[in-house]
């Protein structure tokens, strides 16, 4: 039983101001797995206090003092990687192999990447006659998910230290645990008091706070499109800036041109690539466009790969996926899979219900539709679960025109054997990153999304500079 009911501010663990707790449960067994403090709005003030010190001294240190320090995080983050690994698997369900591999590793890597952007990054430059000086924004609240805990909040921390911010942190009530072994490992690497203060609480009560309060001069959130609303309103009144990466429908658009074999891979990787983490990921391929005259061969591609997906206890070294991360967000995939059913598409895979054998637990059956068009409300609906939508297309104009038939852009997908007609496409998709032929994620690129996906950006350079003012000395001897 983990029980985290202590908060981190101004470099020590604090008892909360409140006496709320919250159960939080393990997704696979349905049990209590520990439980966590609800914060006030006593507990985000006496947080931003803390930051608001801390970066009187904090936004002065030398890019050299916050390269020591993001290098000394990694030193300490690798010895407890494992735990958080374990942690991960526990709080959300992600398959051992899964949080391991990718869920734990990618908090690491996002230091890792934050330290390779700040040796070539300029804070200041000559441009024309005027000295441009990058400066630390302030005060930067985070609002963070449980569907990746880790990567969202290391894509968010790396940049904000790198440049000089400080931080009050939200982690999801949902998947707490290894927040609180970063937040461990922050410390053990000498993260100076004030500098990254943590307090757990739900949105309406910690997130409202942070994203209304007016000492915080940033706040970036990851989360679903509906909250992310509900943080900018909350933003507007101080003038903050506010960054988001919000909800996703990405198309998969595979090319005609392609070979049997090479039209399976595609086909299979896309089921594959939408399976990974239970489909609980904002980027998705959740919709798959095929040429009309090759969607036969597109289901039976499907219907055999997304049959020997294996879902099973995290915990088991053969499993695919885990359970979804709650009971609300089973329901909902529930919900939705049934109205796909009503909608009239054709269920190829999968369907309503839990997986044959595990009747305890959130598991969901990896499901596919054909026969999809894209004003269903499956083919506009975020589902987040491992649930396909096929649809097809006449020629190029037309599976442009469907890729872009949503509110969503925050990733695409196209392959194609045509490089030139590959890249025709891709620069024509409304979304914020393309994967052309397969190509995995790049920590140095730029992530976020056009129209309700979100604005602005994570990773890389353009990251950093969300966490920066821009500033002009004119006249400089």
């Amino acid at each position: 039983m983990r029980d985290y009911t202590d908060f981190y501010i101004n470099g020590q663990w604090l008892a909360p101001d409140g006496r709320d707790k919250l159960e939080v449960i393990n997704p696979a067994t349905e049990q209590v797995a520990g439980h966590i403090s609800l914060g006030t709005v006593n507990d985000v003030n006496e947080a931003v206090k803390a930051a608001s010190a801390a970066f009187q001294t904090f936004s002065q240190s030398s890019k050299q003092e916050r390269h020591d320090l993001l290098s000394a995080i990694c030193v300490e983050y690798k010895k407890r990687s494992p735990e958080i690994a374990a942690a991960i698997t526990e709080e959300m369900g992600a398959p051992k192999w899964l949080s391991e591999s990718n869920q734990a590793a990618s908090g690491y890597l996002h230091f890792k990447a934050a330290i390779k952007v700040l040796e070539g990054f300029d804070f200041e430059f000559q441009q024309d006659t005027a000295i441009i000086r990058k400066e630390p924004i302030g005060v930067c609240g985070f609002i963070t998910p449980w569907n990746w805990p880790i990567n969202q909040i290391g894509c968010k921390l790396a940049p904000a230290l790198a440049t000089g911010c400080t931080v009050v942190w939200k982690p999801s009530e949902e998947a707490p645990f290894s927040a609180y072994l970063l937040m461990e490992v922050l410390h053990d690497a000498g993260v100076p008091k004030g500098v990254v203060n943590m307090i757990n609480g739900d949105g309406l009560t910690v997130g409202s706070a942070i994203s209304s309060h007016p000492e915080i001069q940033m706040v970036s959130f990851t989360g679903s499109t509906r909250a992310g609303t509900a943080v900018a309103q909350d933003a507007a009144p101080s003038i903050k800036r506010v960054t988001q990466e919000l909800g996703g429908k990405s198309p998969n658009v595979i090319l005609g041109d392609l070979s049997e074999e090479a039209f399976g891979k595609a086909v299979a990787g896309g089921v594959k690539t939408l399976c990974v983490n239970s489909g609980q990921n904002c980027n998705a391929p959740s919709r798959m466009l095929v040429p009309e005259n090759r969607l036969s061969e597109a289901e039976e591609i499907v219907k055999k790969t997304m049959s020997k997906i294996t879902v099973g206890e995290p915990d088991e070294e053969r499993v695919f996926a885990g359970p979804v991360v709650s009971l609300n967000q089973w329901q909902k995939i529930q919900q939705l899979v049934q109205t796909g059913m009503d909608e009239g598409a054709e269920v190829l895979v999968g369907g309503v219900g839990k997986p044959e054998g595990l009747d305890t637990g959130f598991y969901v059956r990896p499901t596919a539709f054909s026969k999809v068009t894209n004003d269903m409300r499956i083919a506009q609906e975020e589902i987040f679960g491992p649930v396909l939508c096929l649809l097809t297309y006449k020629d190029e104009a037309e599976a442009i025109a469907l890729a872009n038939d949503t509110d969503y852009g925050l990733s695409g997908y196209v392959s194609g054997a045509d490089r030139e007609s590959v890249n025709r496409v891709a620069k024509q998709i409304r979304a914020g990153m393309i994967h052309l032929n397969g190509a995995q994620m790049d920590r140095t690129a730029p992530f976020g999304g056009y129209k309700h996906s979100g604005n602005g950006r994570e990773r890389g350079p353009q990251g950093f500079d969300e966490f920066l003012e821009t500033k002009a000395l004119l006249g400089v001897q």
